[in-house]
């Protein structure tokens, strides 16, 4: 027998296993892994089954309860997998069932996020680098167990403050592993290092490591009956603890009593990305892009990294030579020999291509960083693979539609007149309504876009794999799953905005099935919902979807009878709904004002009915001034405004009541925030409605400006800097102001009554200094104002609303 102790995702381990298992050539290969993947390990010899991959076991009757082990090409178990079904030699699983992990999951308060119990719905499992993750130190006699990283521990034995970098020069660079008796030797003494610090530590701070090692070893020993010649192929961690001599009754009573459940395991993609996420069977794999190149490179890595190093800068047009390259290789050799390694690592080919090729910019290494050292890299896995009906459907649209899964963000813009494009977006809809979030809608980059065009941005994730079979409850088919699931939810809809939500989330994803029920849930909702804003919520949903209606061809006509007869009592209601709000009642109902109103106008031409009563319901706002606040009548007055359903002359005339004096100075604070957001053009080419605006903010009692200041600024906030640029600098020429020219005759630019000239000299060194003026002033001689506020003016700066700063 031969205990193989290794670290997870290691490409030195892996190359030692390959070496270890040709010299020892085993009858039997035994892998951590859980068992019930005994029953599709061969799938593992298919080429069609290309790594990252992973073994997903989930809970049948639950999907949530699942858990990964995924395998790269740099894993030692996969190396010995692959190396036992190239040869005929049988392959065994000997971890803790999953059937037991996934029933327990969570009932282990001191499971890490190493564990299969501990993991949250997708996330990995097994064990990390060669043993519990989590550094730490401590001894074994403490009260409270402390969890250790094996790697941490004899990286500080052995001077090293980074396991990493321990763990490269002590393995990953040391060619003598690929040598059969090298290997060997390699993990003997591996083993001994494990035998001392378990002796030290115990658990290591992960009591449950006892349950699963007392079922490896009943395995091992149904191996070892079956077979003279076995090799074992685990985390260096349980090597003690398998080649320990206990009784077979101590250990089934270990597993006594464990919960269970049905559980299925088959083959999924993986990606690099996923390895390098800190957390379960992945942990601390930081660069698997680079441990993939080391895994790979027969000879001269360095050389050849710089080379893929230079090939992916000069694809993104940055100016990198043969040169360039030497110089880089040159320097990482030198670092390595500088800081004492063996050869250069990650670190040292990092900081080379730092100062050669980036120009000791980090900008360049942030791509470098995304593409090769982590790597978009995504596994495959071929039909052979068990897979739920519903997956197996989703993968046939998915190679119907030329719609392949990739682990790399992509913006993927589609045009809904074409058919290919409309079916991809019906089924990136259809998944998002399943809770399959490999699409999410995004503004497209390219201008032009209508309701012909959308735009997703696509990333495949392996817990999309849970949560297509989770989806496999509602159905066996993409189709038939979303319309069950569409159905269900606008039964179970809390409010009217939900439903009317899954009334254009069916338009959009072709589901003319689940239409009925909803169409029916929406009409019940809309007729028995006496909230008025929560019918102006509702309705731009519903308009959207009779315009999705109409752009893919649906007959949405009960659809629009529904939107017609909400955005009527929308009209009714809305201005005794609006009567009453406070400031946070009124600043919640303003977006829906907004939506509502670009709502009918969609959903309506010039001259409707539902068009001019909506009119009708604006100037009910607008001019209602008992019990309406003024942000919501601001609000109206400029929807009228921008419509042309209100003239100049009456627009004035209703901000000059607003702002009369006998106006609370926060409610015509208010009014002008409504009037004013969205845009301040109006101020620009209106001197009357400037002027009423200035000489209302003149006239603020200083007592009450402090409470006024927070809303004015937050409304010329949202202008464009151009805008408040022009408004300040028509302010300050005394354009359009009440009091005509805003400086008086004779008096100094910028400066006001009984100024102190005495006091003002103080300033004329610093800006003959700063102005460049050769000719001094002789002391003794005050300057004439007209020349301080000359020099005044033209040393004065000006904020983005044009005003002197």
């Amino acid at each position: 027998m031969r205990l193989l102790g290794v670290r997870h995702h290691g490409p030195g381990s892996a190359r030692a296993v390959r070496a270890a298992l040709d010299q020892y050539d085993p009858q039997v290969v035994l892998v951590e892994g859980p068992p019930e993947a005994d029953a599709v390990v061969d799938i593992a010899a298919d080429e069609g089954l290309r790594p990252p991959v992973a073994l997903l076991a989930h809970a049948t009757d639950e999907p949530a309860r699942s858990a990964f082990w995924p395998f790269a090409e740099f894993s030692p178990e996969w190396v010995a997998i692959r190396w036992a079904l190239k040869r005929g030699v049988p392959v065994r699983f000997i971890d803790l069932p999953a059937s037991n992990s996934l029933a327990t999951r969570g009932d282990w308060a001191d499971a890490g996020p190493d564990e299969p119990a501990g993991a949250a719905p997708g996330e990995d499992a097994g064990p990390a680098h060669a043993g519990p993750a989590h550094a730490g130190t401590g001894d074994a006699e403490t009260e409270d167990p402390v969890r250790i990283d094996p790697i941490a521990v004899l990286a500080e034995a052995a001077g090293y403050d980074d396991p990493e970098r321990w763990w490269e020069d002590a393995v990953e660079h040391r060619g003598g592993a690929a040598d059969g008796g090298d290997a060997l030797a390699a993990f003997e003494a591996v083993a001994e290092a494990m035998e001392e610090l378990r002796e030290r530590y115990g658990d290591g701070g992960h009591p449950r490591d006892a349950v699963r090692e007392a079922h490896m070893r009943l395995r091992l020993r149904e191996a070892r009956r079956a077979y003279d010649r076995t090799a074992v192929v685990c985390g260096a961690w349980h090597v003690p603890a398998l080649a320990a001599r206990t009784t077979v009754a101590a250990d089934r009573a270990s597993l006594k009593g464990l919960p269970k459940v049905k559980a299925e395991v088959t083959w999924v993609p993986w990606t690099h990305r996923r390895l390098s996420r800190d957390s379960g069977y992945g942990a601390g794999i930081d660069s698997p892009g680079w441990y993939r190149h080391l895994f790979g490179c027969e000879d001269r890595p360095v050389e050849r990294w710089m080379t893929r190093v230079a090939g992916l800068l000069r694809a993104e047009d940055r100016q990198v030579s043969s040169a360039h390259v030497i110089e880089a290789v040159r320097l990482a050799e030198t670092l390595a020999a500088m800081r004492g390694r063996p050869l250069a690592g990650l670190g040292e080919t990092t900081d080379a291509v730092r100062a050669v090729m980036c120009e000791g910019s980090d900008v360049p290494l942030e791509l470098i960083r995304e593409r090769l050292v982590v790597g978009d890299e995504m596994g495959e896995v071929p039909d052979s693979a068990p897979a739920v009906p519903l997956a197996r459907d989703l993968a046939r649209q998915q190679r119907a539609l030329r719609l392949k899964p990739e682990a790399a963000d992509r913006e993927l813009d589609l045009d809904l007149r074409k058919d290919t494009d409309a079916g991809r977006s019906r089924l990136l809809h259809r998944l998002r309504l399943l809770g399959v979030e490999w699409g999410a809608p995004t503004r497209s980059r390219t201008a032009g876009t209508g309701t012909f065009r959308e735009t997703w941005r696509l990333s495949w994730e392996p817990e999309l794999t849970v949560r297509v079979a989770e989806a496999g409850v509602w159905g066996t088919t993409v189709e038939s799953a979303a319309t069950a699931k569409a159905e269900d939810a606008a039964v179970t809809a809390v409010t009217l905005a939900e439903v009317t939500g899954l009334a254009e989330w069916c338009l959009l994803a072709g589901l003319p099935d689940a239409l009925p029920t909803v169409m029916r849930v929406l009409a019940d909702r809309a007729a028995l919902d006496a909230d008025v804003l929560q019918l102006a919520e509702a309705l731009p949903a519903l308009v959207r979807s009779v315009r999705y209606g109409d752009v893919r061809e649906t007959d949405s006509g009960a659809l629009r009878e529904v939107a017609e007869g909400v955005a009527v009592r929308v009209c009714v209601g809305l201005p005794s709904a609006c009567a009453g709000l406070d400031e946070d009642g009124a600043a919640g109902a303003r977006p829906h004002l907004d939506a509502v109103h670009t709502a009918v106008g969609l959903l309506t031409r010039a001259g409707d009915e539902l068009r001019e009563r909506w009119a009708g319901t604006l100037h009910a706002l607008a001019e209602r001034y008992g019990g309406i606040t003024g942000l919501i009548r601001g609000r109206a007055a400029r929807l009228l405004l921008d419509d042309g359903l209100l003239d100049a002359e009456r627009a004035a005339r209703l901000m000059g009541l607003a702002l009369s004096p006998g106006t609370e100075p926060r409610v015509a604070a208010a009014w002008v925030d409504g009037f004013l957001s969205g845009g301040g053009m109006l101020l620009l080419h209106d001197e009357r409605l400037l002027g009423l605006v200035d000489a209302w903010l003149s006239s603020v009692p200083a007592e009450a400006f402090t409470d006024v200041l927070p809303l004015v600024r937050r409304t010329f906030a949202g202008f464009e800097s151009g805008v408040r640029r022009g408004v300040g600098e028509l302010v300050r020429r005394g354009t359009g102001t009440a009091g005509g020219s805003a400086t008086a005759p004779g008096a100094a630019v910028g400066f006001g009554a009984g100024l102190d000239l005495a006091r003002a000299d103080a300033v004329l060194p610093t800006l003959r200094l700063l102005l460049g003026i050769a000719a001094p002033v002789p002391e003794g001689t005050a300057a004439p104002a007209p020349a301080l506020a000359g020099a005044a003016a033209a040393a004065t700066t000006h904020d983005d609303a044009g005003g002197p700063v």
